[in-house]
């Protein structure tokens, strides 16, 4: 038996799934997804989300794709790692992730050739079909600068009212310094956002919903107050190292035969984690007593 059952969860709370319906909707995330779902209504074209490792933009990424989902006027693609070597490759993987009906063979194709396919499927599904095609990118920071211009390019295909194709990037912080440095590509962001760590408070909402979520039904408290404020400082909020620390704590309430999870028992958990030498160093600079 898996060791969240025997704590009498249906499911596992803490899994580092980009699960959407273990996801977490901060005030930022809320915010975040709420402007992205109007920008698509709007088809104002280019929405961009920066955030750290471990602030929950793949998950985001993922309840997005459940959204649009539930709707049958948006065609969409999501792409998971876009590191492409060339223009033409990029152009190449667009055409067949949205299933664009490319005759003739791919290596007597030239890369004005791919776009002006890109261009006519733009037109066809969003003008004539009245739908709205939209791109989502995870890990946007991997575009090189080609595949940016591609892009680039890509948002200059409108009509006198709307953008004809949606793209949302979100990326790690380093994307800034990339689009910073190609102004014409900067100039057509319509929606930029900064995803940041959460506060105790949201900490432990966090925590809160995803045992709610896994089907914990049980009146006895696993996390008291004291043990959050020790997982959210040594996390500093960020979603992932709270899951991960969660996780673990979970599991070794199983194995040590305990009941709560309390600071004592978290602070045994990190001590293990620094002895064993598998820490963070700049985790514990937030708290000299680690």
């Amino acid at each position: 038996m898996s060791y969240f059952k025997v704590l009498g969860f249906e499911k596992e709370p803490f899994s580092t799934s980009p699960d959407p319906e273990f996801f977490y909707l901060s005030k930022e995330h809320e915010s975040a997804l709420n402007n992205i779902l109007i920008e698509l209504r709007l088809r104002r074209g280019l929405s961009v989300i920066l955030g750290d490792v471990g602030t929950g933009k793949t998950t985001l990424s993922r309840k997005l794709v459940q959204e649009l989902k539930e709707r049958d006027d948006i065609a969409f693609h999501i792409i998971l790692d876009p590191s492409f070597d060339n223009e033409f490759l990029f152009l190449s993987s667009l055409i067949k992730n949205f299933e664009i009906n490319n005759t003739g063979a791919d290596s007597c194709k030239t890369i004005l050739d791919l776009r002006e396919a890109l261009q006519a499927y733009l037109f066809q599904k969003g003008v004539i079909e009245s739908k709205t095609v939209t791109l989502i990118i995870d890990e946007a920071q991997k575009l090189s600068e080609a595949s940016l211009e591609v892009l680039r390019v890509l948002l200059n295909y409108e009509t006198n009212e709307f953008k004809l194709l949606q793209l949302i990037l979100l990326g790690q912080v380093e994307l800034y310094s990339k689009i910073m440095n190609i102004p014409n590509f900067f100039d057509r962001i319509s929606f930029k956002y900064t995803l940041n760590p959460l506060g105790f408070d949201e900490t432990k909402e966090m925590i809160n919903f995803r045992i709610s979520q896994a089907g914990y039904r049980s009146n006895i408290k696993l996390f008291l107050d004291e043990g959050i404020r020790e997982i959210y400082e040594y996390s500093q909020g960020y979603p992932r190292r709270i899951t991960m620390l969660c996780h673990r704590a979970l599991k070794n309430l199983v194995m040590k035969n305990k009941f709560v999870v309390d600071e004592l028992f978290i602070r045994e958990l990190i001590n293990e984690e620094i002895k064993s030498g598998w820490h963070r160093k700049d985790l514990l600079l937030q708290k000299s007593s680690y």
